[in-house]
């Protein structure tokens, strides 16, 4: 029998994997099927996105007198209707798990002291364990998280109603995303970053981000000193003796990896599990996968993972390939970018993404989204995309598969492409095709 613990992206892909080529599995899941993909973050994310972006539609076409109104929003009725289809799409994933053959433990404790598993302290035989017990938000040093009226991520859910005033500790794409959701809810909003926010942007990417946080209050290079407040919280002070008025705290810095459960195996000093390209751990018969290997934290990267630490359970040697695995962060408009390879030496190329579906009513304010390319010049490789744009997520999906198969830009002159679209990219590539040939 194999053992998956964990019933996230990285773990319920990993069993189906084990089950579908006949093998014994039985997968162990505290909580529900899907992991916090699911019911903490992605998922949480577009649902509530999908309404930041209807009242942000609807204000920009009652400024143009198209509506008279902009909908009211009903935050608590949000919530529930939003958990309702979580929990739907939860047993969704539970129906195609079983019936892909894996037998799910629900409830239960799974913990390893080397290779030796314990269900509910106890012992089992496994033929091999797959650990997948993701992460948990982190936690920041600073007096204050534990007053009511803080949140993470985690947490979220049990916020009653909209703030008036919301503070978000942090600086990357969690801070950004929710910052954006509750802007156009209504509340006022301040991030406060303590080394910068999305620096690690491409500047021309993080500038567009900015504009989809007009409104949104960004102190940058600043620390949270303490969250103050009685009962409840009342304000955030900042090292630099600010202090700014809050009904509401969201932590967004970080994630820890869950590996508290594992032991015997060898970690990092952030308790993140060490493997190999295979996703074998320290330990012989025991892989890991997803949130609790550590960074880059994302969804399919996890899936890929599960799979490939599946392959090897059954003896496929597989090697795990993060290049041309894209990223993405939901605003107004999707934000994507990909890249298969090094962009030493490669010429990069910018240029305004065509208005259409999602980005039309926007052409007034001067702005549709942006594309683009990092090419190299002497193969014509394209070895970097990335697009600002309704619909730029499914873009780079398949943008960042192809750059690893090694698409050029001259590939692009075969492409057929759906119109209307918000794609810049494919006009680009062009573009770098033609400039190419008169270089030659």
């Amino acid at each position: 029998m194999f053992v998956v613990i964990g019933g996230g992206p990285a773990g319920r892909l990993g069993a189906m994997r084990l089950a579908q080529a006949g093998k014994e599995v039985r997968l162990i899941e505290q909580r529900k099927i899907g992991g916090q993909c699911l019911h903490d973050r992605c998922m949480t994310v577009c649902a509530l996105n999908d309404v930041a972006r209807l009242l942000e539609y609807a204000q920009t076409q009652k400024d143009l007198g198209i509506l008279d109104s902009v909908p009211t929003l009903s935050y608590p009725m949000l919530k529930r209707r939003m958990s309702e289809i979580q929990e739907k799409l939860s047993s969704v994933l539970e129906a195609e798990t079983r019936r892909a053959g894996v037998e799910i433990v629900y409830g239960a404790e799974a913990r390893l002291e080397g290779d030796r598993v314990f269900i509910d302290d106890e012992e089992i035989r496994a033929d091999a364990v797959l650990a997948a017990t993701g992460s948990r938000a982190a936690i920041p040093d600073i007096p204050g998280t534990s007053l009511s009226g803080v949140y993470t991520y985690q947490t979220l859910s049990a916020m009653p109603d909209l703030p008036r005033r919301l503070v978000i500790i942090g600086g990357g794409v969690v801070a950004a995303e929710f910052a954006h959701i509750f802007r156009a809810f209504g509340s006022d909003v301040e991030i406060v970053a303590r080394r910068g926010l999305l620096c690690d942007l491409d500047q021309k990417m993080r500038s567009a981000v900015l504009r989809d946080l007009a409104g949104v209050g960004i102190r940058e290079h600043t620390a949270p000193r303490s969250i103050e407040g009685g009962s409840r919280v009342r304000s955030v002070l900042l090292a630099d003796g600010e202090e700014l008025a809050a009904d509401a705290v969201l932590l967004a810095t970080g994630l820890v990896p869950r590996s508290e459960s594992l032991q015997g195996l060898d970690k990092r000093p952030d308790g993140s599990v060490i493997v190999d390209s295979r996703m074998r751990t320290s330990v012989p018969g025991v892989y890991a996968a997803g949130d609790v290997i550590g960074p880059p934290y994302l969804t399919p990267a996890a899936r890929r993972e599960g799979v490939v630490a599946a392959e090897n359970i059954l003896g496929n040697d597989t090697v795990m390939d993060y290049s041309g695995i894209p990223q993405a962060l939901s605003l107004r408009y999707d934000y994507a970018f990909a890249t298969a390879g090094s962009s030493d030496g490669c010429v990069t190329l910018s240029a305004p993404a065509p208005a259409g579906p999602g980005s039309f009513w926007d052409v007034p304010g001067g702005w549709a989204g942006f594309a683009q390319v990092r090419v190299d010049p002497e193969s014509g490789r394209l070895i970097g995309a990335a697009a600002a744009a309704p619909g730029a997520s499914a873009l780079l999906s398949y943008l960042g598969y192809l750059m690893k198969r090694g698409i050029t830009v001259d590939d692009f002159d075969d492409i057929v492409e759906v119109h209307p679209s918000t794609d810049g990219i494919y006009p680009l590539a062009r573009y770098a095709a033609g400039v190419l040939k008169k270089k030659e």
